[in-house]
């Protein structure tokens, strides 16, 4: 009879150390981070075995999103006041908080365009480039990249002249591909999507002063060992390759 019960305790225990890694892993991540995701948790899968599911988008759509029940294991932002709204509704603790990466932000052109370099300092070279098209950008008041951009422009005195051809998007991808497709003759996006795709070119890169500085902080939303066993990962040597493949700092 004590065998038995012994045996079990023991199968019970298996089972229940079996059934929390066998749970996916939602993780909700800034898109500028697609690239990065995929393959951290493509390798993930394969040492531990657990799945894990990515859902991108802005970072102040998935913020709200998070907020308002969203069923998010792991939150990964481009805009660390994005991530405060989130950690002071959600009362996540600092030790389950890490900053990933920085970032650059750059403004783009369609390859084919003859535009070789942009001087940013001066208005009249935008205006020129623009000739009347639309600067692709996320949207100013939300999404973080068109944050940067408003600030960056706002920072060189240019953003009175140049707020009205702004082409808002509701993410930093969306802006890239509008250049990608020649449908926007200038656009500002992430340093690291502008090196994925030979559509675009970069003419110009802003100092890092003219804008907040761009971080990238992940925390655990919802706490459970997969999650832990996942931004353990993210903090680690191969998550850290990987980033650095991808251009990120």
């Amino acid at each position: 009879m004590k065998k038995w019960l012994i045996l079990a305790y023991m199968t019970l225990l298996l089972g229940s150390q079996n059934s929390v890694y066998a749970a996916d892993i939602k993780v909700y991540a800034a898109s500028s981070m697609t690239n990065v995701i995929n393959d951290v948790a493509q390798e993930f899968e394969k040492k531990f075995h657990i799945k894990v599911i990515p859902v991108y988008g802005g970072s102040s759509s998935l913020a709200r999103q998070i907020i308002n029940g969203a069923p998010a294991d792991i939150f990964i932002s481009a805009n660390s006041k994005w991530m405060e709204f989130v950690v002071q509704d959600k009362n996540i603790s600092s030790d389950h908080m890490t900053n990933l990466a920085t970032n650059r932000l750059v403004v783009i052109t369609p390859s084919s365009s003859k535009l070789a370099r942009l001087e940013l300092s001066d208005l009249t070279q935008w205006q020129s480039a623009l000739n009347g098209g639309r600067l692709a950008m996320g949207d100013s008041a939300s999404v973080p990249a068109g944050i940067y951009a408003k600030q960056a422009l706002t920072a060189l005195k240019h953003w009175a002249a140049l707020e009205s051809s702004a082409a808002p998007t509701k993410n930093v991808r969306l802006a890239l591909a509008l250049v990608g497709r020649g449908e926007s003759p200038l656009g500002i996006v992430y340093k690291t999507d502008a090196q994925l795709t030979d559509t675009v070119k970069i003419v110009g890169e802003f100092n890092e002063s003219s804008h907040d500085k761009i971080v990238y902080p992940a925390a655990i939303i919802e706490q459970s060992e997969q999650a832990m066993l996942f931004f353990d990962y993210l903090r680690s040597f191969q998550a850290k390759r990987i980033l650095n493949q991808y251009g990120f700092q």
